[in-house]
């Protein structure tokens, strides 16, 4: 017999892309939906998949996904962000090994992203290997304000079928991603590094650089100029909050 498995999402006025989260999971034994008390139709679309549907008020994506952890009523776990589909190949690889006996306690998944429609193999972006699938009484969740992700105690594999992500579908919400990833990365930051001003100017660039040519970005033609931009700034606006949040808090 296949071993059950709990789909977890965190979602929050993802209407947009809920339903194609959950229709990619729904071949799962429970989907667990954590809402952070959105304004638009993410429930409405949620409750057609599932009745496990928790509201919790946004305290960080870290936060959310413990809770969602927490939620998950079997052992193997999958965990997916609203913007994310697990392709039929993927499933189908999943349950197979679900219906043996698993060599580990958690798997890898490479992801496939996509920029403005396009899929992006190049700027470091692929394989780009996830940990979302794991034994729930082997799994923490690191304490991180961006960039969170999972520990297992146990040997990690690596599966061979892609995760899908529609990341960054236009540009309006690519400048919102980045003010807000921005501001966590230096709020993550502030106690670590002391920013020197030079850093402001040489960081971007040096980013820039590295996903454009050293991560074959030029391959991508536009598409890869803009994510080379995009990663740019984000950390040239990570080093200048930084430095903001540094230098206003000399004085107390």
């Amino acid at each position: 017999m296949r071993k059950k498995i709990s789909a977890i999402i965190i979602a929050g006025n993802e209407e947009k892309n809920i339903r194609d989260c959950l229709q990619s999971v729904k071949w799962c034994d429970e989907i667990i939906l954590v809402d952070s008390e959105s304004t638009d139709k993410t429930v409405e679309i949620g409750k057609e998949f599932t009745d496990k549907i928790f509201i919790k008020k946004w305290e960080g994506f870290a936060d959310q996904k413990k809770y969602s952890l927490e939620k998950a009523a079997n052992e193997w776990v999958l965990s997916l962000d609203a913007d994310e589909r697990v392709s039929d190949e993927l499933r189908e690889e999943v349950e197979n090994l679900l219906n043996s006996d698993p060599q580990y306690a958690g798997y890898k998944i490479p992801r496939e992203s996509y920029f403005l429609n396009k899929k992006i193999k190049h700027c470091g972006w692929y394989p780009d290997y996830q940990l979302r699938l794991f034994q729930k009484s082997k799994t923490q969740v690191t304490e991180r304000k961006v960039h969170e992700g999972f520990i297992v105690d146990g040997k990690v594999g690596t599966l061979k079928n892609n995760l899908i992500h529609f990341t960054h579908q236009n540009i309006a919400e690519t400048i919102s991603k980045i003010n807000l990833y921005s501001t966590l990365e230096a709020e993550e930051k502030f106690d670590k590094k002391k920013v020197k001003p030079l850093q402001i100017l040489t960081h971007p660039i040096a980013a820039f650089l590295n996903h454009f040519f050293s991560r074959k970005g030029y391959k991508e033609g536009v598409h890869g100029l803009m994510i080379s931009l995009i990663h740019a700034m984000t950390n040239m606006l990570t080093y200048m909050k930084l430095w903001e949040m540094q230098n206003n808090n000399k004085g107390k």
